[in-house]
């Protein structure tokens, strides 16, 4: 059950994660869906946003990921 509810929060934060025309909207829509992803499994917000953030950026400057 536990490795449904990482798989689903995970397929999520990605898909929300992919947005924003700049730099600045990247880490702050990956920082928002990983915050609330990290919530939503009961996890550190904190660290839901930096993770998000990250790979938000990363994947949107990386044009063979995403």
């Amino acid at each position: 059950m536990r490795g449904k509810i990482w798989i689903g929060a995970l397929a999520s934060l990605l898909a929300l994660s992919a947005c924003g025309e700049t730099p600045l909207e990247q880490v702050l829509y990956g920082a928002g869906a990983g915050a609330i992803g990290a919530r939503a499994i009961g996890g550190d917000a904190a660290t839901g946003a930096l993770v998000g953030a990250g790979v938000n950026v990363y994947c949107q400057n990386t044009d063979d990921l995403c």
